[in-house]
């Protein structure tokens, strides 16, 4: 518990800071919250994808049968929540961000518990799940972002969508530069990990500015549906997964640690670019930041 503490409670303390200096009049412009942004999803978060994947060990554990829970469990949830989209009665962007926070994961929060549990051997399993599934999750939100995002374009732009998406490049680079063995000079990916922090920090920042609780009308709806699949129904499906495929150990705490994550703040930034509802995100990516402290050691407990 004092470990998921205190991989939690610094997000929370960051989303509060961004919400109280978005209510100071020398902060409460628009057009700089904007900027901050832009800045986070162009350039900070690409770094931080590319810094996570770029350093994994992929032959740390046997791939396919993680693989296997990991892209499972996530394809199942995504499936659920498209089939009872109707049932919702939510409209586009309200779903999007519904199922953003269903699938998406807090990498920062999952590194701090993965180190407290396993030391280094449990951050770099960590790392190997993280490689694997944060380019599927951005690939699948961005796709649910163009069909039902209020200004992504719609299906026939999607090829353009995921090839200029900034957070699916870092990703894709993070995995050439793993997968080549290419020589990459350690100033280049020092630079990375630095930006890669800093990501972290300004997009929950971000996330508590445009915190709103009336934001819109079916908040609560959506906060529970989302919470119930990323923190309850995600683990649960995973941590079955791993038992029927034979994934134990560490790399069986590591698919149930990184499924049972909050959302991550990368969501809001992705909602606000992409057309879907920014502040329904930032409300879900609050919400389940403090949920996470009593269902994340829940989850760890069935490994």
């Amino acid at each position: 518990m004092t470990v998921t503490l205190n991989a939690v409670v610094p997000v929370a303390l960051l989303i509060v800071l961004g919400w109280a200096l978005r209510r100071r009049a020398s902060l409460g412009d628009r057009e700089f919250w904007d900027r901050l942004e832009w800045l986070t999803y162009f350039v900070l978060s690409p770094a931080l994808f590319f810094s996570s994947i770029s350093g994994a060990d992929l032959d740390l554990v046997e791939p396919l049968p993680m693989l296997g829970a990991l892209l499972g469990s996530t394809l199942a949830v995504t499936a659920l929540m498209l089939a009872v989209r109707r049932l919702l009665v939510l409209d586009g962007p309200a779903f999007t961000s519904v199922l953003q926070g269903s699938i998406r994961l807090n990498t920062y929060v999952g590194v701090i518990v993965a180190a407290g549990l396993h030391g280094a051997d449990g951050v770099a399993v960590f790392a190997l799940a993280a490689a694997v599934l944060v380019p599927v999750v951005n690939v699948v939100c961005v796709a649910v972002l163009v069909r039902h995002g209020s200004g992504a374009g719609g299906m026939g732009s999607l090829p353009r969508q995921l090839a200029a998406n900034p957070l699916i490049l870092g990703c894709a680079a993070g995995l050439v530069v793993n997968l080549s063995g290419l020589p990459v000079p350690a100033a280049l990916l020092g630079t990375a990990d630095v930006l890669g922090d800093a990501a972290l920090a300004c997009g929950m920042i971000c996330v508590g500015a445009a915190l709103s609780w009336r934001s819109h009308p079916k908040v609560t709806r959506a906060l529970a549906v989302s919470t119930a699949a990323k923190l309850v129904a995600l683990p649960l499906l995973a941590a079955g997964l791993c038992r029927l495929w034979g994934v134990g150990g560490t790399a069986a705490t590591a698919v149930v640690l990184i499924q049972g994550l909050p959302t991550a703040a990368s969501a809001y930034v992705l909602a606000r670019r992409m057309g879907g509802n920014a502040p329904l995100m930032s409300a879900i990516t609050a919400g389940q930041t403090v949920i996470a402290l009593i269902t994340l050691p829940l989850a760890l407990h069935m490994v």
